[in-house]
């Protein structure tokens, strides 16, 4: 059962992904505001489809943190849910993605009409200068920074090198950190084709505030931000 229902959620979420897709491209001529609201709409759809396929639940922590201006959100990354949620979960906002996946047909394209800070992950000095850059450029017209300090999807339990670019963007741009963990691995591995229905709790933590950030030193800013995303995802873990 548990396949036929991942194969059903599967193909849902491609057909969305597709309609979607090209209603985002299309509507990129007109507004960022038009383009945004496709890509909520595909996230809700995906999740509802998540919901009533699979079982997959979401409840969300923490939105009391938010501030009322944009920030970096620095998140645990276990799944492709987070990164499907992502509209749904914070205001407008960039992510750090590698440039290849803009070569993907319809979706690559779309990632590109929703603007992204596309990276070149084999020259990492020049990766670093374009988050530093882009991602100034985008906090100064409101729009929030997500990414993922390890890089790279980890199990749940487990933590990966946190790369401190995030932080150094923060203490760049004189905004605050929000970190968000979570437990998405639990029912959507990150490698597996089965999706396990469960509840996957996302938890945005205490906002580190803009003078905190610029005057703590990094290395000390990024095991703060580790400690607190890794604490917080075990907990959710065992609930």
């Amino acid at each position: 059962m548990l396949f036929i229902r991942s194969t059903l959620f599967n193909l849902c979420m491609i057909l969305l992904t597709l309609v979607f897709s090209v209603l985002i491209l299309l509507s990129r001529p007109f507004s960022f505001d038009a383009v945004w609201f496709w890509a909520k709409l595909w996230t809700r759809s995906i999740l509802a489809a998540a919901r009533w396929i699979c079982g997959i639940r979401l409840i969300v922590e923490g939105r009391e943190h938010f501030p009322d201006e944009a920030c970096v959100v620095l998140a645990k990354h276990q799944s492709a849910y987070e990164t499907i949620a992502m509209p749904y979960l914070v205001p407008p906002y960039v992510w750090v993605l590698k440039r290849e996946l803009f070569y993907i047909p319809i979706f690559g394209w779309a990632l590109w009409a929703v603007d992204a800070i596309a990276i070149h992950r084999a020259n990492a000095r020049e990766a670093l200068k374009q988050v530093l850059e882009q991602g100034q450029a985008f906090l100064r017209k409101g729009r929030w920074v997500v990414m993922f300090p390890e890089g790279t999807r980890i199990a749940p339990g487990k933590a990966g090198t946190y790369q401190a670019s995030g932080v150094m963007l923060a203490q760049r741009a004189k905004v605050g950190i929000l970190p968000m963990a979570h437990n998405s691995g639990t029912v959507w591995p990150r490698r597996g084709f089965i999706k396990k229905p469960g509840t996957i709790r996302v938890r945005f933590l205490p906002l580190i505030p803009a003078d905190e950030v610029v005057d703590t030193p990094r290395s000390d800013l990024l095991e703060t931000v580790k400690e607190r995303i890794e604490t917080a995802c075990g907990e959710l873990d065992k609930q």
